[in-house]
């Protein structure tokens, strides 16, 4: 149940980030983008500001993986000049 709590999570994330900041790619790379920005968003609040992930309907969790899509997506546009 966690791997598709991943993908669901990494899903809805990835879409919400390719939708504000744009370029990204298929939904295969919206998925894989959502995902890591998931994790890279939860390492940058846990070491940042000592605040984790939670449990997968945590409101806190949604905007972290969010914040993180954008920050990764972002990342991603600047490396393959989409945007």
């Amino acid at each position: 149940m966690m791997f598709i709590s991943w993908l669901v999570l990494g899903l809805i994330a990835g879409s919400i980030a390719r939708a504000v900041v744009g370029g990204g790619g298929g939904w295969l790379m919206t998925i894989l983008l959502g995902i890591l920005g998931a994790v890279v968003g939860g390492w940058i609040s846990s070491a940042i500001f000592s605040v984790p992930l939670g449990q997968f309907w945590d409101l806190r969790t949604w905007i972290i993986a969010i914040l993180g899509g954008f920050l990764v997506t972002f990342i991603y546009n600047k490396m393959t000049k989409k945007a």
